[in-house]
């Protein structure tokens, strides 16, 4: 058996954007047939400029699968994943926590690279990603042959876990998918779980767009008592290339890491 981390990039938006680019493109062919009125031919306009773009994001999907595939040549998303595990080492017996672990990727890396540890991986798995689930997890922990680790709900807004639960606190890409919650309060929640003493590796696209003033945040960090705390680019060849970061629309990625 092998294991299946799906793609980042879900088949149905790829597919739906392709029938929108279709069924526009035949409505503005036949509004511009057989409609003779100015307002018909406007009608039909915009159909073609929908069509136009939903053709675009079908194509950009296409491209963008076929970066962050992991069966593919570039396996975009197995040097993203496996990089941000190796800022993540748990002491003996040390438990951390992976949030949003989708298909069970990087908590099973961890896993495997902390065989003196163990790795909970939580998430809530939303419809938007339907293709990952809790028992997409577990069988991809069996396929790895990692027994270290183990999988259950959980929600970045409000973690099912006690304070200072995690020697070791993780996360790749989910912050800036959960719409209207302030990121850095979301980090916040993240960083609750985490033991005195313990290390961070969140890594996402913390554009200021998405975060606001990340720097600040990293000194409120710092005048708090955390260690070595750093907001490391990872476009600038560290995961991937800037040019291949602003294509996927990735400018902005960065991992947060530090020791509390």
């Amino acid at each position: 058996m092998q294991a299946d981390y799906k793609n980042w990039v879900p088949k149905g938006m790829m597919t739906g954007f392709a029938a929108g680019a279709g069924a526009l493109a035949a409505a503005s062919v036949c509004l511009g047939a057989f409609g003779k009125r100015g307002g018909t031919k406007a009608l039909a306009a915009l159909a073609g400029l929908g069509a136009a773009s939903c053709g675009a994001f079908a194509a950009w999907c296409v491209f963008a699968r076929t970066r962050f595939s992991y069966d593919g040549k570039r396996k975009l998303s197995k040097q993203i994943v496996e990089g941000t595990a190796q800022f993540v080492t748990l002491p003996d017996g040390g438990v951390g926590l992976d949030v949003g672990c989708g298909s069970g990727a990087l908590t099973i890396a961890c896993a495997k690279r902390n065989p003196q540890g163990r790795m909970v991986g939580c998430d809530a798995w939303g419809p938007e990603y339907a293709s990952f689930s809790r028992e997409v997890c577990e069988q991809n922990a069996r396929a790895e042959g990692v027994e270290n680790v183990s999988f259950q709900p959980g929600n970045a807004k409000k973690l099912p876990f006690a304070d200072e639960s995690f020697d070791v606190v993780t996360s790749n890409y989910v912050y800036h998918n959960v719409m209207g919650e302030d990121k850095q309060l979301l980090l916040r929640e993240t960083l609750r779980t985490l033991k005195k003493g313990g290390t961070f590796a969140i890594h996402d696209i913390m554009s200021e767009q998405r975060y606001g003033d990340m720097q600040k945040f990293c000194d409120e960090l710092r005048a708090e008592g955390y260690e070595k705390v750093e907001l490391i680019d990872t476009t600038n060849g560290l995961f991937m290339s800037r040019a291949e970061a602003a294509t996927l629309f990735l400018t902005g990625s960065a991992v947060l890491c530090g020791k509390k």
